[in-house]
């Protein structure tokens, strides 16, 4: 065992003390935008309203309900109990607790944060090792009186210790870029319990309608069948021709043909709901009465500006533009030195003796410096590379921002239309039924034939179904809507399971991150694709029209970083200092 021994001399003082100086001045620099771009989000316009037109105070009253649009309200907990139906309630909080997409996303999100605190523990503080040895060797000796040999033993056993000086911040950055992933899937994991409740209540409303619909075309493929074989009849007895016979023939297949398409998509929409619940097809929920869902009437409506910190995919693409700066410090931290320092103590000895007593000490001291010179400008294409991803985050902000402006926007316009189009669905529903009642008597007392009461029942029925489909559009689009808002599923509880700045569990590794420049834990979130593929299958259309689909929201995110601008000269002057930062960039950077 060879043994290396460094004094510690005056001049090792002076250098370390001078390498002390050095870090304690690259810790600002590194901070500052000479590394790294600003990452505060760019500044967005703040509409006094969101849609081409000024929203209306409430919609039409249809069914004796005329919904008020609450404008700068806050969000409601637990919305959907808003249509206060213990049964769609049991269906919402038994989807949340039993769904394996969610329960699988949140343990990702758990190993996630296991690997940044490693990383922050790997990167900023030291390591230390201890280590043992014993060997025995035979060496050649000095041939004095003819050849010999030596055989001894040797005993070692020290403590090493190494660590790096974070001089100009590489990895204080690459912490940051970390923590701030973290957050991305943190609101991306929220953003799927929001979707995955928003999913729950279309899939519960959509079954409940596709039932109605089934039942009421049942009907009139009943009396179809009713009317050809009257008209049959009658044109044996010469009373009618043999058109009117086929036409009538025609009338009923052609309506007892859509039937199965009909069964077809309210059995899907049924399994697609007990894949939601976390359930197997086969146990299916049953329907619930759509006279049993009430239609809330006072609608929160977050106001644009609120809507930057209200909806988590927003705040997902702001914490990846957050990442993808401190990323574009880390590539230009890698142009600059690198030093580490190692030491080790211990003690070794040619017998056990020897290496316990103080003779046998030994330990060294030692320090090494790295500059790149060259490495065939792969460094500065990394930098390079690094902000065009930043500018890429950017940019996908603001398209996150103008899609979620255009969401809300659809949904407050597909209420005010779903209104006006249930109030005429309900007059015309009303006024078939109306002379239905009528047709009947008249018929009962013999002024009229039975088919009138029965053309008169096929009126009413097809007036019911439109009525249907509007009363489930309406409810549908109010789910979308209070998805759309970002409004929490369970008052800010979620924020506490989701993040991981649980003091109580580890207040330590939660205080390190943030001195280490970013919590990473601070929050809530969601990965809406982990129940795209369950709420996927009753996407495929029901009878109702295609806004009352069970999918999961398009802008459903892809952390709790800094907070967006909440004035547009604020967020003016940060965009300014991040475009100033990232066209000067580091000044004087080695090749």
């Amino acid at each position: 065992m060879r043994v290396s021994i460094q004094p510690f001399t005056a001049r090792a003082a002076r250098r370390a003390t001078a390498a002390a100086a050095v870090a304690a001045l690259a810790g600002p620099l590194a901070g500052c935008s000479l590394f790294a771009p600003s990452d505060a989000p760019p500044a967005m316009p703040s509409p006094a309203h969101y849609g081409a037109t000024p929203l209306p105070e409430r919609t039409a009253a249809a069914q004796g309900v005329a919904q008020r649009f609450d404008v700068g309200a806050q969000p409601v907990p637990d919305w959907w109990k808003q249509y206060r139906s213990p049964a769609l309630d049991s269906l919402v909080d038994e989807g949340l607790r039993n769904s394996p997409t969610l329960a699988a996303a949140e343990k990702s999100l758990t190993a996630a944060r296991e690997q940044l605190r490693a990383q922050i523990g790997s990167s900023l503080l030291p390591s230390i090792d201890a280590g043992g040895q014993a060997t025995r060797e035979r060496a050649l000796g000095v041939p004095t009186f003819g050849p010999q040999t030596v055989l001894y033993d040797v005993f070692a056993g020290q403590l090493q210790a190494s660590y790096t000086l974070d001089l100009f911040g590489a990895a204080r950055f690459a912490n940051r870029a970390l923590s701030r992933r973290v957050d991305v899937s943190a609101y991306q994991l929220e953003s799927a319990r929001r979707a995955l409740a928003a999913n729950i209540v279309t899939a519960a409303v959509t079954s409940a309608a596709l039932a109605e619909q089934v039942s009421t075309t049942e009907r009139l493929v009943a009396l179809a069948r009713e009317q050809a074989n009257d008209t049959a009849a009658r044109y044996r007895l010469g009373a009618a021709s043999h058109a009117d016979m086929l036409n009538a023939q025609q009338s009923a297949a052609a309506l007892e043909a859509s039937l199965p398409a009909l069964r077809q998509q309210w059995q899907t929409t049924r399994h697609a709901l007990a894949v939601l619940l976390g359930r197997t097809p086969d146990q299916a929920s049953a329907d619930l009465a759509l006279a049993d869902l009430h239609l809330p009437e006072d609608v929160p409506v977050v106001v644009p500006s609120t809507l930057l910190q209200a909806r988590p995919d927003i705040r997902a693409a702001e914490a990846g533009l957050q990442a993808a700066a401190a990323e574009v410090g880390v590539a230009t931290a890698q142009l600059f030195p690198q030093l580490s320092l190692s030491a080790s103590m211990g003690h070794a000895g040619f017998n056990w003796p020897a290496m316990l007593s103080g003779a046998g000490a030994i330990w060294s001291v030692g320090a090494s410096l790295t500059q790149p010179l060259f490495h065939g400008g792969a460094l500065l294409a990394q930098r390079r590379a690094a902000r065009a991803t930043y500018d890429a985050a950017v940019d996908q902000y603001k398209q996150t921002v103008l899609a979620a402006f255009q969401d809300v926007a659809d949904r407050l316009a597909a209420l005010d239309n779903d209104a006006s189009a249930l109030d005429a669905s309900n007059r015309s529903a009303a006024a078939a039924r109306g002379a239905f009642d009528d047709t009947a008597a008249r018929v009962r007392l013999g002024a009229l034939p039975p088919s009138a009461a029965r053309a008169s029942e096929q009126q009413y029925r097809n007036a019911r179904l439109d009525e249907i489909r509007a009363t489930g559009t309406r409810l549908v689009d109010t789910a979308r809507l209070y998805q759309a808002m970002g409004t929490p599923t369970d008052g800010g509880k979620d924020a506490k399971r989701a993040s991981g700045a649980d003091g109580a569990q580890d207040a330590g590794d939660a205080k390190r991150m943030h001195d280490a420049g970013g919590t990473g834990m601070s929050g809530t979130a969601g990965t809406v694709d982990a129940v795209a593929d369950a709420a996927r299958a009753a996407g495929t259309g029901v009878g109702i029209p295609a806004a009352t689909n069970v999918a999961t929201d398009a802008n459903a995110p892809r952390a709790i970083a800094a907070t967006g601008p909440t004035n547009a000269k604020s967020a003016a002057s940060s965009t300014n200092a991040r475009d100033t930062a990232g066209t000067q960039g580091p000044a004087n950077l080695p090749n």
